[in-house]
């Protein structure tokens, strides 16, 4: 009995190893996959490295000059000289509230008659008017934290330290770990290769099944003493070795070309990366299981994956400020313990305490979508 067994386990190993073997050829024969594997991450991280950004430069305001002093007029050039306004100086606040109204500037800076008579005797009271569009919400939050920036600095520059103090026993300073230069990009990139992940994980296994039921491949299969389990193995292990190459090369791409901080270390990298890919590429294979049909499984995968990913990870959305039901959804989306888990690496290090938590619910998910995919996958594949 012992020696049957195995002769069974051997037969077992060496079907699967074939299948492998298939894949692996399928896809050097078939480069949609290296185009999806190399070219999504490509587009996408030029995407986010470059044309996506949370920071926001040049905003267009009016800096209306009521002081005409050269205090007044040195504050309104240091408004002028910075990256994040792109001011336009004037002596007319009605110009500039037409302006507003009509939607060419975003905001007025107002100095007021009586700034530097004001400052000169030391009453540091609110000197400048801050008038911002409000329909657009974020940007008037800019406008108003931005403006409050310069003057500040403008003030240390020109020597009224006194009037940088909120209070005489109190002395404020900031510090910000892990992203001391509160660059958006530092927190997006993490967030993109998940994208890339999830994206192409899903996709390329959606394809699989789905496909070879289109081309009638998958009935030769089933009078084959091949079992579900073999296949499904066979599937994963090719697109598994494909995925974690582009992951890595996304990785590269954000450290050479966007000069990403890696404080992490690559075995922490690929032990969380592999539980999530596995994760999206099982789920691409129940979802090509379930269709049988290739633009239906391309369609749900990535409305599964990228929709879920970016807006219940908490890459863009803070999700303590959704709604509960939603906030209870979300911790049933892997992208959401895997972009924290990035996001660490990247900036912070080997945090475990974040790190295996993430990655022993992404690995729990795996087998179940396992198990669920052997269940729904044709019953005449596991006679054998």
């Amino acid at each position: 009995m012992k020696t049957d067994g195995n002769k069974k386990r051997g037969s077992s190993l060496i079907r699967t190893k074939s299948l492998i073997v298939k894949e692996m050829l399928q896809i050097v024969r078939e480069p949609s996959s290296l185009l999806i594997a190399f070219g999504i991450p490509l587009i996408m991280l030029f995407l986010f490295g470059y044309g996506l950004s949370l920071d926001t430069y040049n905003i267009r305001v009016g800096v209306v000059l009521e002081d005409t002093s050269n205090e007044a007029r040195s504050l309104a050039y240091a408004f002028s000289n910075t990256s994040y306004f792109d001011a336009h100086l004037g002596n007319s606040r009605r110009y500039f509230e037409e302006e507003l109204v009509a939607g060419h500037i975003r905001g007025m800076i107002v100095i007021p008659q009586d700034f530097t008579e004001k400052l000169k005797k030391g009453e540091f009271s609110p000197k400048l008017q801050v008038i911002s569009d409000g329909s657009e919400p974020n940007t008037a939050t800019f406008v108003e934290n931005y403006a409050g920036g310069v003057f500040f600095t403008w003030l240390v520059a020109n020597g009224y330290e006194n009037a940088t103090r909120t209070s005489p026993l109190i002395n404020i300073e900031y510090r910000f770990w892990f992203n001391s230069e509160l660059t958006s990009r530092n927190t997006l990139l993490p967030g993109c290769i998940t994208l890339i992940m999830a994206t192409i994980g899903t996709l390329l296994t959606a394809l699989v099944v789905s496909r070879e039921w289109e081309r009638g491949t998958m009935e030769s299969l089933m009078v084959t003493p091949v079992k579900i389990r073999e296949i499904i193995i066979s599937k994963l292990v090719p697109y598994f070795v494909l995925g974690m190459g582009s992951m890595f090369f996304s990785v590269a791409i954000c450290m050479v070309i966007f000069g990403m901080p890696f404080r992490g270390s690559v075995l922490a990298l690929g032990i969380v990366s592999s539980a999530f890919l596995l994760t999206s590429l099982i789920s691409g294979l129940l979802i090509s299981t379930i269709s049988k049909n290739q633009f239906v499984a391309a369609q749900a995968a990535l409305i599964s994956a990228f929709m879920p990913s970016t807006l219940l990870s908490g890459l863009i959305f803070d999700i303590d400020g959704m709604p509960a039901v939603i906030k209870a959804f979300t911790l049933l989306i892997p992208a959401r313990y895997f972009v924290p888990s990035l996001q660490t690496i990247f900036l912070a290090g080997d945090v475990w305490s974040v790190l295996f938590p993430a990655t022993a619910f992404l690995t729990a998910m795996f087998i179940f979508l396992f198990i669920i995919t052997i269940i729904k996958s044709p019953k005449r594949l596991e006679s054998a």
